[in-house]
Order: C-alpha cells, then sequence, then structure tokens
C-alpha cells in the first residue's frame, strides 16, 4: 500500500513539474520573506552544507569526533593551545587540528571563526557583511579585509543564492551566543612553537 501511495505521489510530481515546464513563462521560486521560513531554511543549508565540520569545536567520544554542544558554532576556542607540527611539511601540506577548528598549512595558521550570534561571533554583523564574506571572500565582510583562508570554501559558498545567504544568517542570528575571541590569523613565518 505504502509503495502505491509513494509511486502515485511520485507521478503526480513529474506531471506537476511536466506541467509547470510546459506554460508560457513560470516565475522564479523564491523563499517567502517569512523568517520563520527562512530561519528553517537557513538551518537546512548550514546542516546540509557542513558547516559543523570546522566551526564547532568536539570532543572525542564512542563513535569518534563530537560536537561540544555548549560550544557549537564557537569556532577555535581561544584558550586552547596549538599543538605542535613539522613546519616543513606544513610548506607543502595542510594539517589540521584532531577536531577541525584549526588547519596550518602554506599560508599560515587559520582558525575556524565564531559564527554563533554572540557579539565575538557574527552577532554584530550585518546581513550585508554576512554576504560579502562568502560572496567575496573578504574577512567579516569589510572591503578592506585580508581574504578568507583555506580550508573556508567561500567560492563555493558564493553560488548560493542572496536568499540562501540571508537565510543562513538569520539562522546563525538565532544561535546560541557563545563568547569566544578567536585567534588571529597566524602568517607564515610567525609559528607559535
Amino acid at each position: 500500500m505504502r509503495k502505491v501511495f509513494f509511486g502515485i505521489m511520485a507521478v503526480t510530481g513529474v506531471m506537476v513539474a511536466f506541467f509547470n515546464e510546459s506554460c508560457h513563462e513560470t516565475a522564479p521560486v523564491t523563499i517567502a520573506d517569512d523568517s520563520a521560513k527562512m530561519i528553517k531554511r537557513g538551518e537546512y543549508l548550514v546542516l546540509a552544507i557542513g558547516c559543523d565540520d570546522c566551526h564547532s569545536p568536539k570532543k572525542m567520544g564512542s563513535h569518534g569526533p563530537e560536537i561540544v554542544p555548549e560550544l557549537r558554532f564557537s569556532g577555535y576556542p581561544a584558550s586552547r593551545p596549538l599543538a605542535v607540527w613539522d613546519t616543513n611539511t606544513a610548506k607543502s601540506w595542510a594539517l589540521m587540528s584532531q577536531d577541525l577548528t584549526a588547519c596550518v598549512g602554506p599560508w599560515g595558521v587559520s582558525f575556524a571563526g565564531n559564527i554563533t550570534s554572540d557579539a565575538t561571533g557574527i552577532g554584530n554583523w550585518t546581513e550585508q557583511q554576512f554576504i560579502k564574506c562568502l560572496r567575496e571572500g573578504k574577512w567579516k565582510g569589510l572591503d578592506s579585509a585580508r581574504p578568507l583562508l583555506p580550508p573556508m570554501p567561500w567560492q563555493n559558498l558564493a553560488k548560493l543564492t542572496d536568499e540562501d545567504l540571508g537565510s543562513i544568517y538569520r539562522y546563525l542570528r538565532t544561535t546560541r551566543p557563545v563568547q569566544n575571541t578567536v585567534p588571529a590569523w597566524m602568517p607564515p613565518g610567525t609559528f607559535m612553537k
């Protein structure tokens, strides 16, 4: 019975899609300017894109790395010392911290930013700054700022629509604020020992 129901639903979906394509002109699909819908869409995008992978500190659990819920989206913990690494290897390889919140490579050391709603995160950013940050790869969305550094995949995120980026921004603004001033980027040759 369930197979028949889902089969009917699939055929109906194909017919609706075909009908819409055969019309003279279809309106572009846009997200309604309804905050709840945009926040829900933003949550979906954040989960699908994998922002937690780098921006959320983790601890080792029985099934591998697990997000520390009270630190979710807070970036590299400011109080955590960097582990020692082979500086020669870092000249030609990218090395990541165990929880993926820090990365060292030929560009120096980059730290995953705090993207919580706290002022030390994106709490005082405008939506336009957020979109510029991800669309143009500008740190804090500022024109005169340095570029975002690896492994931040801003070039891929730049392909999202302004509506999608706005939805992500609105969702992140609803997250639990975590006060954490992430360390500044360390250029090559300034590695901590």
